[in-house]
């Protein structure tokens, strides 16, 4: 396990990032290393768990690293849209999920093209974005409008209304609150290959225990390094949201994560972090609530107590 630094205090190596830098490290020196889907390499552990509290507007950032959570937080706010057009993300500076239609652009045109300058293409063509913009029905899609189909007399199938997930799993809290379905799932099968990336954080499970409301996220695949710090601060994020909207508390996050890795071009990344000792509790502030689940504003979340130590970088495996 990671070793707080000599001198550290109690509070200090008991802090939840401890959870976080062990699973790296065991990742780096235990994991299986495989041949990927990307082709770059990647040292795996299989079945892991994460626990963080989420009362007093705690939040789960990481302190040895700077986590960009305003671009989280624009994400899952694009999510809770349906978009599943880059376009929305690009104009607000959100780099996030550029590099699957850049990739697909080159592949199916067999045009070499920067990507900043086809970024810079989709931010100023509301047509081209549309053509070469769209990721497929990916989350926010199966969230808010899961395709239905109805079978006709003629034995023939028919579009049926979507079902708003995300809408459904507030009611059922505030109607039913002890129930085991309180689900928001991203695993359309008969989706997948329309998409430019299957769901990674694919399910989301809530839980009501008294006047709180707990989360747990499961992941069938998780970059550790690059992915699971945006991971954490938006599912604990949906989870605040959610909580608001339904007059509950916040309670416990829990992570758990099928296949867990970091990549072998990470190498850099992964072994200064972890000589890093977390410090500090971020809280989050909710400072408006809106009529709806889907009316929250980026201007609607502040962030206290927040010191990061510096930011750490490595490629994104598309």
């Amino acid at each position: 396990m990671v070793k707080s630094s000599p001198g550290a205090d109690s509070a200090c190596s008991s802090h939840w990032e401890w959870q976080y830098l062990d699973l790296m490290q065991r990742i780096w020196t235990t994991g299986d290393e495989r041949v990927d889907r990307t082709g770059v390499g990647t040292r795996s552990l299989f079945g892991q768990q994460l626990r963080f509290d989420m009362a007093d507007g705690r939040m789960p950032l990481l302190t040895t690293k700077r986590v960009y959570w305003k671009t989280a937080t624009r994400e899952m706010l694009w999510f809770l849209t349906g978009d599943t057009n880059i376009r929305a993300l690009v104009q607000q500076g959100v780099k996030i999920w550029n590099e699957w239609p850049h990739a697909r652009y080159e592949r199916e045109t067999g045009e070499s093209i920067a990507l900043d300058d086809f970024i810079a293409r989709i931010a100023d063509d509301a047509g081209f974005a549309a053509r070469w913009g769209d990721l497929g029905p990916v989350y926010g899609k199966q969230w808010v409008d899961w395709p239905t189909y109805r079978y006709r007399p003629d034995g023939l199938y028919e579009k049926g209304p979507g079902i708003n997930q995300v809408a459904q799993v507030i009611e059922s809290l505030h109607h039913n609150p002890g129930s085991r379905r309180h689900i928001i799932e991203g695993w359309n099968v008969a989706e997948l290959d329309g998409m430019a990336l299957p769901p990674c954080h694919k399910t989301y499970q809530f839980h009501v225990a008294g006047n709180r409301l707990n989360c747990l996220l499961y992941q069938r695949s998780c970059d550790v390094a690059l992915g699971l710090p945006f991971n954490l601060w938006s599912a604990a994020l949906l989870a605040r949201m959610i909580a608001q909207q339904v007059d509950l508390e916040p309670g416990e996050l829990v992570w758990s994560g099928a296949d867990v890795h970091l990549y072998l071009n990470h190498a850099d990344l992964v072994e200064e972090q972890i000589t890093r000792t977390p410090s500090g509790e971020p809280r989050l502030a909710v400072t408006r609530r809106p009529g709806s689940i889907f009316d929250y504003r980026i201007e609607d979340f502040s962030v206290s107590d927040y010191a990061p130590q510096g930011a750490l970088s490595a490629p994104v495996a598309v």
